[in-house]
């Protein structure tokens, strides 16, 4: 996953074995940890809804999981917590592992 923030809002851009692991349902995380503290992203495609615990963040993809896995679309947008968080969760189309 590579994942960008700024202010109010999170890309995430997904190659393709990423975007294969989310058809099997199976959860993506990324995590970066520093002494004392750290920041965790998962997308979940079994849950719904966006939720947090502290520094770690969990996005549920299971209302919008076909449309981002729809090979005419390019990615999913998501709010949460009443606007205050934008997500824009779209497919890489050249992954790095095969450039």
């Amino acid at each position: 996953m590579k994942i960008r923030f700024t202010g109010r809002s999170i890309r995430v851009r997904l190659d393709d074995l990423e975007t294969d692991m989310l058809l099997r349902r199976q959860p993506l995380e990324q995590r970066l940890s520093w002494p004392g503290g750290g920041w965790g992203l998962r997308l979940d495609p079994a849950r719904h809804g966006v939720t947090a615990d502290g520094s770690d963040l969990t996005v549920g993809l299971a209302d919008d999981l076909a449309t981002l896995l729809d090979p005419l679309q390019e990615g999913v947008s998501l709010e949460a917590f009443g606007g205050d968080l934008r997500l824009r969760i779209e497919k890489d189309f050249t992954p790095e592992h095969l450039a």
